[in-house]
């Protein structure tokens, strides 16, 4: 059984199974609606029910009040059709996001890597291609956990297209069951699911403006793609690449992109560690992400489009910084992956995306 949904201002009617959430049903259909969480606990997703029945699931009643209930609003990440129904919802046009629909895949675990002591690449080869936009995310489903963790795409389209691989650069989470099995049980052979491509985060190339990425530990995946992306596509716009890690053991993919300014005048590196001992024979920049990058632009950011990804401290303190160099909400973008544990703790006061 299935029930019919019309999604506003889009005017786009979408088929809905029994049992499937609204947010599902128009992302595997190509319709983006605003999301976070997908867990019920950030409200990223409200929408307002303008015609029908639902279901609100298993919402947060701090996430989905009362009120807001009654007022016909619910959470597209976890409430079901009870009939044909309208919705409301807030999309933004983005003229550079490509219709992508949200699709299952199988793959094959082709090898796994040691990039860090915490983070490993993982390489999947795919049973059949993915089209997807650098930046965006998949869902790998954790065998034996009956749940999902979301993980960057960390190579480009065009390499993904080559050779059938995707790549997934993993960190390890202390106690965490699923980083956990993908650290210390997957192995080469071994045969996954997946879904995707998910995500708002990519390059608005349109803007023809120079681009700022900034990123910390594991959040390198996106930028990495985001990057090769653009160098492979000729773009000729400055393109600066911030990227901190704690230690010099940690910082992973540095002689690539250091390669890469060799034979790329628009890309600029600049790689910084936060706790390398003193002493080493370390003689790039020292503290965090957003330190470095104030260093490195003394004038301000004003003009650029800045690309953000890693945890939500590094996010804040990045936010602020580019604020306080003229660089504001329209031109800043930030992909960040909320758990079950970190939905309602790790939303930015300072911005309304985050």
């Amino acid at each position: 059984m299935s029930y019919q949904l019309t999604i506003e201002p889009l005017d786009a009617t979408i088929e809905v199974e029994e049992g499937q959430t609204v947010l599902d049903a128009a992302l595997r259909q190509g319709i983006y609606i605003p999301h976070a969480c997908g867990h019920g606990l950030c409200g990223t997703c409200k929408v307002r029910v303008s015609d029908g029945e639902v279901d609100h699931g298993a919402a947060n009643p701090f996430a989905l009040m009362d009120f807001e209930r009654d007022e016909g609003k619910t959470l597209a990440c976890c409430c079901t059709l009870q009939s044909d129904a309208t919705i409301e919802a807030d999309i933004d046009e983005e003229p550079d996001a490509e219709v992508i629909p949200v699709c299952d895949f199988a793959a094959t675990v082709a090898r796994i890597a040691t990039l860090t002591p915490t983070i490993k690449a993982i390489h999947l080869q795919l049973d059949k291609p993915i089209h997807f936009q650098a930046g965006q995310y998949v869902q790998l489903e954790i065998p034996g956990l009956g749940q999902s963790r979301a993980f960057s795409i960390a190579n480009a389209p065009a390499e993904v297209q080559a050779s059938g691989e995707i790549e997934l650069n993993v960190r390890i989470v202390a106690g965490g069951a699923g980083t956990g099995y993908l650290h210390e049980k997957l192995k080469a052979g071994d045969r996954l699911r997946l879904s995707g491509p998910y995500g708002r985060f990519f390059v608005r190339e349109s803007a023809q403006l120079p681009m700022l990425f900034m990123a910390g530990g594991s959040g390198l995946s996106s930028p990495r793609a985001m990057i090769l992306d653009l160098l492979g596509k000729g773009c000729t716009q400055p393109i600066t690449l911030v990227y901190g890690q704690r230690s010099r053991d940690e910082l992973y993919y540095d002689a690539e992109f250091r390669a890469l300014v060799q034979r790329h005048p628009n890309f600029t590196y600049v790689a910084a560690l936060s706790h390398e001992p003193e002493g080493t024979d370390w003689s790039g920049a020292r503290g965090f992400v957003h330190e470095a990058a104030k260093a490195h632009f003394p004038q301000g950011f004003a003009g650029h489009k800045a690309y953000l990804c890693g945890p939500p401290p590094m996010i804040e303190a990045c936010i602020a910084a580019l604020m306080q160099g003229r660089l504001f909400e329209r031109d800043i973008y930030t992909e960040k992956f909320l758990s079950a544990a970190d939905a309602q703790s790790a939303r930015s006061p300072l911005f309304r995306r985050v």
